[in-house]
């Protein structure tokens, strides 16, 4: 389990952790999210290839809870207008918190 398939699938991996954890917004983790369902069916595919059943089999659980937070995060309908509407009193609440750090 050393080859090309398995080091596009860890970079990835690390790329999506990257996206999520940097908080960004909510576009950029649900890309994040994105990524990582991509890369989880890569491992799918890897582990299943090579005979690793426990690799495969994890991934596929973590692809359905990165589905899951694709639709939080890019796809809810309801979760989209709630942040439309807390976006401009969020930058408003960003900037006093700055402001109060700076003094």
């Amino acid at each position: 389990m050393d080859g090309p398939l398995e080091w596009i699938a860890a970079i990835g991996t690390m790329l999506a952790a990257g996206l999520v954890a940097a908080d960004l917004g909510r576009r950029v983790t649900g890309f994040g999210f994105v990524l990582f369902c991509a890369v989880a069916i890569t491992w799918v595919v890897s582990g299943l290839t090579s005979d690793a059943l426990p690799i495969a089999a994890m991934n596929a659980v973590l692809l359905l809870i990165n589905a899951y937070g694709v639709w939080q995060y890019l796809l809810s309908p309801k979760n989209r207008k709630v942040m439309d509407r807390l976006e401009p009193v969020a930058e408003r609440i960003e900037k006093q918190v700055e402001a109060e750090e700076a003094a």
